[in-house]
């Protein structure tokens, strides 16, 4: 793989020995998938920040690079970490693991990268142009940057990522290059789609075209054009039930013309509004009514919160409610008056976290709602908890 003469330099450990651990990782990375050099990256996006998934040995890595002098050269912004970093007391996280936690978010700040703790970086200032080249590794955030964005990033892991911002640099291979962003299955939906329905679509192609990159026709006539909320949600539940970094929506997404050339060749998927249905059910694994209702994977965004605000006005909620967001949102959900009218419904704004990567087994709860496709298919894995989903105001109960 070919070095830039700077590249050789942080290779050789010139910029010191955090640079070049750093650089040893991204030109192994790059050995493995035959990259044939490095390109520059404008920004990353850093997974491996929760406690209850890094644990103890990913504090200690993190500790050893501050203790190296270990700064990033591009602007960085973290994952969710596995509490609410303000709140977690309120909410009911434990001290020990608080403690941990705040460890492994403080090793971060220190190394210059932004302590947002978000997985929709771009809702909160990290939003690359179309084509620049970034180092993203939450799956759907990576979804998001390829797809609507038009960015170029790879599915990433915690230390690649962590790398490529501390050297500036990531492996030029995959969804950096052309070849790797044209589509291999044409999917034609037959059938309008509306709230969870995004989450359930691609929750069905994800697992259908692994890690492959799907294009949507969305062919009813009575379809409207997806909002941005809409095309996240998407996104994440391609990204979880497959390995999807990449998608194309006709009309719709800033890539499709690049590709719809190819659409001829390819095998197809046709998605009626019984297929949505029997996915919809699919992803429920309990009947029973959730104890808490966790909304906002992906975060969710200012106009997500005003909504769920705007219906629970004058209303009193009949079980727990967390709407997970960033701490850039929650300030402007505070502003709008939107955190004051849940908070007065019983519920919460919850920052910093989300209900896949927070300890939520631990804190009493057995049933979980939820809309988002992607937190239905990790939640009863990842934290051993039965799940409902369903459209979010299906979910929450009122008080009579």
């Amino acid at each position: 793989m070919h070095l830039t003469r700077e590249e050789e330099k942080m290779y050789a450990g010139e910029y010191g020995p955090a640079v070049a651990k750093s650089m040893e990782i991204l030109v192994a990375l790059g050995d493995i998938y035959q990259a044939n050099g490095m390109v520059e990256v404008v920004s990353a996006q850093i997974s491996g920040v929760s406690y209850k998934t890094i644990g103890d040995a990913g504090l200690e890595y993190l500790e050893d690079l501050v203790g190296e002098g270990a700064q990033v050269r591009v602007p960085s912004t973290l994952n969710p970490a596995g509490v609410d970093l303000d709140q977690w007391h309120e909410l009911g996280f434990s001290e020990e693991f608080t403690k941990k936690q705040l460890l492994i978010v403080d090793s971060y700040r220190k190394m210059g990268i932004s302590t947002t703790c978000t997985c929709t970086p771009y809702l909160v200032g990290n939003v690359p142009i179309l084509g620049s080249h970034v180092a993203w590794s939450e799956s759907s955030a990576v979804c998001y940057a390829n797809s609507v964005l038009g960015a170029r990033t790879n599915r990433e892991g915690g230390p690649g990522a962590l790398s490529a911002a501390i050297c500036g640099r990531t492996p030029n291979y995959g969804y950096h290059l052309d070849e790797g962003r044209i589509p291999n299955l044409l999917v034609e939906v037959e059938t309008p789609l509306n709230g969870s329905d995004y989450g359930a679509l691609g929750y069905q192609v994800g697992k259908t075209v692994g890690s492959g990159v799907p294009y949507f026709q969305l062919k009813s006539n009575k379809q409207k054009i997806p909002k941005v909320n809409e095309l996240k949600a998407l996104g994440a539940a391609l990204a979880s039930s497959g390995a999807v970094a990449l998608y194309h929506v006709e009309k719709v997404t800033p890539e499709y013309k690049d590709v719809n050339k190819q659409l001829a060749n390819l095998d197809k998927l046709t998605i009626t509004r019984e297929n949505v249905k029997e996915t919809r059910e699919k992803l429920s694994i309990s009947s029973k009514k959730p104890d808490l209702v966790c909304l906002g994977c992906p975060h969710a965004s200012l106009e997500e919160i005003g909504e769920v605000a705007r219906f629970l006005t004058d209303k009193r909620l009949d079980n727990e409610l967390w709407v997970c967001t960033s701490i850039s949102i929650k300030a402007a959900s505070d502003r709008m008056g939107y955190t004051k009218t849940i908070e007065k419904a019983g519920g919460h704004v919850v920052c910093d976290t989300c209900m896949v990567v927070a300890p939520i087994e631990d804190l009493g709860f057995k049933v979980i709602g939820v809309d988002s496709a992607k937190a239905a298919n990790y939640v009863p894995s990842m934290c051993g908890l039965d799940v409902v989903f369903d459209d979010w105001k299906n979910l929450i109960s009122i008080k009579s």
